[in-house]
């Protein structure tokens, strides 16, 4: 699992049928600083499969290969990254670096 910023969205209008209905959305791995003061991006990308109404800027966790099907709504679709959770807030040594406002 993995910590993400979504960035952005994919719209397809053409698909496989076992991906039809689902929400593609850009999103970029996170980490904490090397100093535990911030939330920094990977400079990645990947498009993950929301099932959760994830929005934008908003930290997930996301999971990718094989357990990226383990969920009950991808387990019989071809995808390889998917947002299992939207993030409330991130609190390392004792410092608040992230609250969703949303």
């Amino acid at each position: 699992m993995f910590m993400a910023k979504v960035k952005g969205n994919v719209v397809t209008t053409q698909k496989v049928e076992k991906m039809k209905g689902r929400k593609l959305l850009i999103v970029e791995p996170v980490r904490v600083s090397p100093d535990n003061n911030e939330i920094i991006g990977t400079g990645r990308s990947f498009v993950a499969v929301d099932s959760l109404g994830a929005g934008p800027d908003e930290l997930v966790v996301i999971t990718q290969g094989s357990s990226s099907r383990m969920t009950s709504g991808t387990s019989d679709a071809p995808v390889d990254c998917v947002i299992i959770g939207i993030i409330d807030s991130v609190t390392v040594l004792g410092s608040r670096l992230y609250e969703n406002d949303k």
